[in-house]
């Protein structure tokens, strides 16, 4: 089991740990609706180390992006990113990605933990000349920082705090915060403003010191992510489904060929069987995985992820369902054997206010 550079926080601060993708990672600290609630009302901190981080570079880097990657690496200037997918031919996806571009001939590369040696696999095997790959997990920390005082309290930390303020979502910034050189990202799991911090593994408990806010752990990042409408490989994304059924398309280049854009693209104009939804329950019962989604007394989808949400009050979830229900229609969940009247809505349960 391997263990992030903020373990020993962890353990000081009485975090209930708990194995993930290789990881002892933290699943909870003072409880998930407290940890869930800090974020949606203050500032919340996010051990998020057990992410792969890749620097790519060469001067052949971006045709590579453009070809390995499903969005348009073409709209990207420096200092900017995108959310984005590695494709496979079949026109599945290996993985959900954030894609920095630093310059050119130098981009980095945010991956899922429980994808790491998957996906860098994927990447050597369709490797082009004039690019180099270099895995800099282990030499690095990640620390998420999440809510609407999230900028100001990183902002005040940092050497050129009008850079951050500044930022567009997805804006990065390379500076000391807290005396700490870091790369700064503005983006996040939660649907709230705040960035994503990557520093040396060494200085990566003195920076989570210096930000000084509520620690979360992954129960309450699963039920911010839900709420916010965000997908979790291995559940809304994987091998064989098409990211168009995962309402995807919005990260699908429209000006250039990719690996699986083929598929991809047939899927876009012919529609997919099924499509991600959300599901409101009336009562505060939680939904699992696996569940059957029923219509008028037929299973007509099932459930990918499921929580019991602070912010909407009730029991909330995504599932694959048949195409032709509309939002709005009445279905239920078979929850042990009993059907849980609920009704299908859009899958972004939670808008942060601009």
């Amino acid at each position: 089991m391997m263990r992030t550079p903020l373990h020993e926080v962890h353990l000081a601060s009485g975090a209930k740990l708990a194995p993930f993708a290789g990881y002892e990672m933290p699943i909870q600290y003072s409880g998930i609706i407290a940890e869930s609630e800090a974020v949606r009302n203050g500032v919340g901190l996010f051990d998020v180390s057990h992410m792969a981080r890749l620097t790519l570079t060469g001067p052949g880097v971006f045709d590579y992006l453009q070809w390995v990657t499903s969005n348009d690496i073409a709209k990207l200037a420096d200092g900017t990113g995108q959310y984005s997918l590695l494709p496979n031919a079949e026109g599945g996806v290996i993985d959900d990605i954030i894609v920095y571009r630093e310059s050119q001939e130098k981009f980095h590369m945010v991956v899922n933990a429980s994808n790491h040696v998957k996906d860098l696999a994927w990447l050597k095997l369709n490797l082009r000349p004039g690019v180099e790959i270099e895995d800099v997990t282990e030499q690095t920390a990640m620390i998420a920082v999440q809510g609407p005082g999230a900028v100001e309290r990183v902002a005040g930390l940092a050497a050129n705090p009008d850079a951050l303020t500044s930022a567009p979502a997805f804006g990065t910034s390379t500076q000391a915060i807290a005396g700490i050189t870091t790369f700064a990202a503005r983006s996040g799991y939660t649907g709230e403003d705040g960035f994503e911090l990557i520093c040396p593994a060494d200085r990566a408990i003195d920076l989570w010191k210096a930000l000084d806010a509520t620690p979360c752990g992954l129960g309450s990042r699963d039920v911010l992510r839900v709420e916010a409408g965000l997908p979790l490989y291995g559940h809304e994304l994987d091998d064989e489904l098409s990211p168009i059924a995962a309402g995807l398309g919005w990260v699908i280049g429209k000006e250039k060929d990719f690996i699986g854009s083929g598929p991809i693209r047939a899927a876009q104009s012919e529609g997919t069987p099924q499509k991600l939804r959300g599901i409101k329950l009336t009562q505060r019962r939680l939904p699992t995985p696996g569940m059957a989604v029923l219509h008028q007394g037929q299973q007509v989808g099932e459930v990918t992820s499921g929580v019991v949400s602070p912010f909407v009050g009730v029991g909330i979830a995504f599932a694959f369902v048949d195409s032709s229900l509309p939002l709005g229609a009445e279905v239920a969940l078979d929850m042990r054997g009993k059907p849980e009247s609920a009704t299908l809505v859009d899958k972004r349960f939670f808008r942060r206010a601009k």
